[in-house]
């Protein structure tokens, strides 16, 4: 794969190249200093991954990102080396389309090649993602889901540009939604507590890492945060597993919603958002197989259109819809009277 550097420091430079050394199949196709350069070198010479610098003289890593991926789109992973001072940042470049972000590699370490593997796995499953290999795996099989209980669900799934999309669906629901909400964005278990503090202050309900043994309720939302998958259980709580080991993300967003489409006993919906891949569209498909309510995010208000086409592809989604829609059909969705399920429940088909 080509690899662009796109970084002001020599010595992260160096520390970079040498990393991606240890992979003879990465080869560095240019070195960009300044943001303006990347958007420049970019245009005549799309790279596979950028490696995306933060803070540059200019513009910055995040509206690097942003004109990037508005004018010439290619994959990003933000490298930098101070992640805990920089989580508003990284979110803000995630937003606009950043898959990941990863530490910058130490320069002259005892073990190189070993400092080098957390970078090196970050570019690989980028390599899964842009489609030089494939993974396919076959869906759980999906056992008769008992309903009746009280309990309502909201399940939503984001990747590139996910932060930004959850912020700005969640911020329009209110304090009292009666639902219970959980997500799964993709995103290093050492960033997800980050990331649940920056969206708790972007929205107005309160949000933490989701725990094991504990029920979905409104009034929290729940975060997946670790680096196994999120799922449900049949008696209605949260558990955290590895298996399939083969996920090309981990947590998996398929994993958490097959597992609802199986246990959840209460009115649920799925929500599919941007993203690279195609994580989350089967799981999509099996809630909706199974009697839920389940929305892709459309393609004009997403800033990777992946995940979401993914669904659209497979007819997994009830609605393929704006972003800024969703948030009014789900506070109608999961009203307690019953002109709720005369708008849009089941399988009543929505603009395309």
């Amino acid at each position: 794969m080509k690899v662009a550097i796109v970084n002001d420091m020599p010595l992260a430079i160096e520390a970079l190249q040498r990393a991606l050394a240890h992979d003879p199949s990465l080869q560095v196709c240019w070195v960009a200093r300044s943001g303006e350069e990347a958007i420049t070198r970019c245009a005549t010479d799309r790279p596979d991954v950028m490696l995306m610098d933060l803070i540059m003289p200019g513009i910055d890593g995040v509206e690097t990102t942003k004109r990037i991926m508005a004018s010439s789109p290619c994959a990003i992973v933000i490298v930098t080396g101070d992640i805990q001072r920089q989580t508003n940042r990284i979110f803000e470049a995630m937003g606009h389309g950043a898959l990941d972000v990863t530490g910058t590699p130490v320069l002259g370490g005892k073990d190189p090649a070993g400092e080098a593997q957390a970078l090196l796995r970050k570019i690989r499953n980028v390599g899964w993602l842009i489609g030089r290999a494939a993974i396919t795996r076959k869906p759980a099989a999906a056992a008769p889901a008992t309903r009746g209980l009280p309990g309502q669900l909201l399940a939503i799934g984001a990747s590139a540009g996910g932060p930004a999309a959850l912020a700005q669906l969640l911020a329009r629901l209110p304090v009292d939604f009666p639902a219970a909400i959980v997500l799964v964005q993709h995103v290093d278990a050492a960033f997800a507590a980050g990331m649940a503090e920056w969206l708790a202050t972007q929205i107005s309900l309160p949000v933490r890492l989701a725990r094991v043994g504990e029920q979905p309720l409104p009034g929290t939302v729940l975060l997946a945060g670790t680096a196994d998958h999120l799922r449900l259980l049949e008696d209605q709580t949260l558990d955290y597993c590895a298996e399939p080991r083969a996920a090309l993300y981990r947590p998996s967003i398929d994993v958490f919603f097959d597992s609802v489409s199986r246990h959840w006993r209460g009115p649920a919906v799925g929500v599919l958002l941007t993203g690279m891949g195609r994580d989350g569209a089967e799981g999509l498909k099996s809630m909706r197989q199974h009697g839920f309510l389940t929305i892709a995010q459309d393609q004009a208000t997403s800033a990777v259109y992946g995940m979401p086409k993914a669904a659209a592809a497979i007819d997994a989604a009830d609605r393929i819809m704006p972003l800024g829609l969703i948030a009014p059909l789900l506070i109608t969705h999961f009203a307690p009277d019953a002109s709720r399920q005369a708008q849009g429940s089941g399988h009543e088909r929505g603009a395309r």
